[in-house]
This record gives C-alpha cells, sequence and structure tokens, in this order.
C-alpha cells in the first residue's frame, strides 16, 4: 500500500482503472491525412509535434484523439503525461501508453489531479518497482487512487482549478516580466561600464593623473616587455602571428582608452585533445580538479560535479595547468563562449573544451575581472564570435580567441569599473533571488490550492 502520510491524502478515494480504458486503435486502423502527423510528450508542454516521418513505417503508431491521455511507461517518474485537449488528431509510438476515461470521470479533472502533488505522488509510487528500471505500465496505472468525487463535482472543481491557476500564471508572467527587466538592465548596465559611461565624472577629476605615468599605453608596454623578456628566457613559447586578423570595434570608447589584440596581454592556450586521451584518468576524489565545461559559468566558477586527476600528470602538462588567477572561457560545445574568472590558490587543470586566457605577468597589472565583463557584455559577445561561422557545432579557436580586441583603461579606473559593476550586479542578483523565491511560493500556492480542492471536495 502506498505510503499516504508522505502526502497527508485524507479523503475518500477509488482506483483509476474504474474509470480508463486503453486505446489500442493504431495509424493502420484509421489512416488519413489527419493521424498522420507525430507526436511526442514533454514534461512542461504535454503532447507536442515531433513532426511528420515519412521515412518511418507508422503503420504501427497508436491513434491520439480529443480527450485521449499520453504517456511514456518508463519517463513518467518525471510527470511527464500529457493530456489532448485540443482536439489534436495524430499518433505516438507504440512506446507510449494511450487511454481514456470512461463516462464518470471528468479527462480535465483527471489531468489536473494527475498533475497535482498528490497525482506525481502515485504516479511514482505505483511505477517504482525497485527494478534495474522503473516504470508505469498501464496495469501499474490502473493502481492509481482518484478522488471519489461525483461527476458535477469534478467539473465545479476543475472550474475553480482553472480561474485560481489564471490569475497564478498571470502573477508568474509579472515575475517573468520582471526577470526580463533586470536581464536586460545587467546587459545595459555592462555596455554602459565597458563604454566608459560609469566612471565619466572619475576621470574628469583624474584627467592628470590617468593621462600620465598611469595611462593604458604605459600599462601595456609594461606587459609587451614583460612578455618578450618570458619569450626571451625560453619561459614563454612565441606564438605565431594571428592569421586573418579582423577588428570590429565597434564601440566609442574614452580618448584616454586604448585599443589592444588579446594576444599582446594574455597567454591563450588549451589541453590538446591527445593529452586528454593519454593522460587523464578522471576520478570523483583526487590532488587537481579539473575544470570542464560545465564548471565555466559567467564570472564565478562552478565547483559542482568537479573531477580529479593526479598531481603528477597535472606538472607533467604544465602548460594547461591552472596556477595563478586568469579567464576561462569554453570554446566549443554548450556553453560556447561562457567566460569564468580562474581566482583559485590550489592548483588546478583546464579540462576538455577550455581554454584558459593567462596574463603575461603575475604583478597587479590588469583587473581581470574587468576583462571578463567585458567579454560578458553585447560588444564583448560580437568580439568573441567575430570569427565564428554558423555550422553545426561552431567552435572557437585559439586564434581567435587571441584576435580580440579590447578596451584597456588605467588600472585605477578598470578597479572602479568592477567595484561599480559588482555593486549594481549584487543589487540584480538579490532582485533575482527575490522573484525565484516569489515563482516557488506560487507552485506552493498552487499545489495548496490542488490539495484542498481535493481534499474538500468543493
Amino acid at each position: 500500500m502506498p505510503d499516504w502520510k508522505r502526502v497527508n491524502i485524507d479523503f475518500p478515494t477509488i482506483k483509476l482503472g474504474r474509470y480508463v480504458e486503453p486505446i489500442k486503435e493504431t495509424f493502420k486502423d484509421r489512416r488519413s491525412e489527419d493521424f498522420g502527423t507525430v507526436y511526442g510528450v514533454t514534461n512542461i508542454n504535454g503532447i507536442i509535434v515531433t513532426g511528420k516521418k515519412a521515412s518511418e513505417d507508422i503503420s504501427k503508431y497508436t491513434i491520439i484523439d480529443k480527450d485521449h491521455f499520453v504517456y511514456n511507461p518508463y519517463r513518467i517518474n518525471v510527470g511527464s503525461i500529457g493530456y489532448n485537449s485540443t482536439g489534436a488528431k495524430g499518433c505516438v509510438s507504440p512506446a507510449y501508453v494511450v487511454f481514456r476515461t470512461k463516462p464518470g470521470l471528468s479527462p480535465a479533472f483527471l489531468y489536473q489531479y494527475l498533475k497535482s502533488e498528490f497525482g506525481n505522488h502515485l504516479i511514482n509510487w505505483y511505477g517504482n518497482h525497485g527494478g534495474v528500471r522503473n516504470s508505469l505500465k498501464y496495469r501499474d496505472l490502473c493502481q492509481i487512487d482518484i478522488p471519489d468525487i461525483n461527476y458535477d463535482k469534478q467539473l465545479k472543481i476543475t472550474e475553480r482549478i482553472d480561474n485560481l491557476k489564471s490569475l497564478i500564471n498571470d502573477l508568474a508572467k509579472e515575475l517573468d516580466i520582471q526577470s526580463d527587466y533586470n536581464a536586460r538592465l545587467r546587459q545595459r548596465l555592462l555596455q554602459e561600464a565597458i563604454e566608459g559611461k560609469l566612471t565619466a565624472k572619475w576621470r574628469t577629476s583624474h584627467h592628470e593623473i590617468i593621462n600620465g605615468e598611469h595611462h593604458p599605453s604605459t600599462l601595456l608596454e609594461r606587459i609587451r616587455a614583460e612578455k618578450v623578456r618570458l619569450i626571451n628566457e625560453g619561459k614563454l613559447r612565441k606564438v605565431q602571428a594571428i592569421n586573418n586578423s579582423k577588428t570590429i570595434r565597434a564601440l566609442n570608447i574614452p580618448d584616454n582608452w586604448v585599443w589592444t589584440k588579446g594576444d599582446a596581454i594574455f597567454f591563450v592556450t588549451k589541453l590538446a585533445g591527445f593529452e586528454y586521451t593519454d593522460y587523464f584518468h578522471l576520478r570523483d576524489v583526487g590532488e587537481v580538479p579539473i575544470i570542464r565545461a560545465q564548471n565555466v559559468r559567467p564570472v564565478k566558477i562552478s565547483k559542482d560535479s568537479v573531477l580529479f586527476i593526479d598531481s603528477e600528470i597535472s606538472k607533467l602538462l604544465a602548460r594547461s595547468a591552472l596556477t595563478k588567477p586568469c579567464l576561462l572561457v569554453t570554446f566549443i560545445g554548450a556553453g560556447i563562449g561562457d567566460v569564468s574568472l580562474f581566482e583559485e590558490n590550489t592548483r588546478w587543470h583546464l579540462g576538455p573544451n577550455v581554454a584558459k586566457m593567462e596574463p603575461y605577468t603575475n604583478k597587479t597589472s590588469l583587473n581581470l575581472k574587468y576583462f571578463n565583463y567585458y567579454l560578458l557584455s553585447k560588444s564583448g559577445r560580437k568580439e568573441l564570435f567575430k570569427h565564428v561561422k554558423a555550422t553545426a557545432q561552431p567552435s572557437l579557436s585559439m586564434g581567435t580567441i587571441r584576435d580580440i580586441d579590447y578596451p584597456v583603461p588605467s588600472l585605477q579606473e578598470q578597479n572602479i569599473i568592477v567595484e561599480k559593476i559588482d555593486r549594481l550586479m549584487e543589487m540584480m542578483d538579490t532582485s533575482e533571488k527575490q522573484i525565484s523565491e516569489r515563482k516557488e511560493q506560487l507552485e506552493m500556492l498552487m499545489q495548496s490550492i490542488l490539495r484542498e480542492a481535493f481534499a474538500d471536495g468543493i
């Protein structure tokens, strides 16, 4: 028997099997253009069109019509069940279970119930047999307990829930609008910052300083000298000149800022494919954590699901080790163009699909967070992707990363820009957290409404 205490079911129930029947009719049985559309089911959108599969034999696909329910017995654990309330005609793979309600049970009422806390609990309960692969077969579905409520009350409950859902959805949309506004505000702040608008007054009052020894051109000359020294001492390999260099610079910067290529300020490299294949033996625990693409998040790295390698391997592959502050960028695959700031005090290592942009000097010549913020801005994104072509799997080569153009203010101004952005972003983060909490409260409210509706029987 189910553990009723988990969801506090305290109302009269009856087995669902009494009021449902399976659909076995196939496309072959009712072949027509209307039923030739192939459907699938998602947890969020319910029944969705997957397209007509002319190259696939759909003669054995199961027909779905108005008020039919569809679910995949091996994926039902996430609540992915669809209800055809629109009257769409089509068919689904034989892998799906299709059923409909009998007289006495409103399909709309049943759908609300199956999507509620009660329904999801029972779906998971009867679908969990402790086997290698859990599933909710049709005979298991029939065991689900539903409220023993007469048909008229079912309709009233459904109407009440629909009205309250509409109100809650309107509130959720307002929160989405606020979230979208925050996202646009973030981009506006970043853009104004890297155009020098947030620090215009500061530059006016410090005009003599930033046009003297603290001018960014002097800063870049010191970095260039450090790069030459490292090359001459054999501590840095001289990189071939950038091929097909491209300049956009679609950004108006203050007169006392300068432009520079990424290659002039950063050593850019990655872990070679053969190094990963031949040397990496990833473990859940170990000595040196590695950064994979999933760990690269805007500004701050994520330490979730971090894997490890031996320190000896990391020392052997020193070029791709992470031993000092730098920027990390995903150069291919999911998350391409994401840029994080690496500031760990211990040794880490690059994983596949992630490149590092390491300053040539250990001295505090650059505020790396300023350059991270730049690459998150609209103009910075254009620079980052200026060489990328629309292909099946776009990628950023090390050469294209070295060819990024950066607007460089004085170090003092970089620090002030970062300070201002940090403060404003903290406010945005607080607002986003509040929006997220309100969305959770709305979901809890919806579940509370469903619980009361089914328990009270209106």
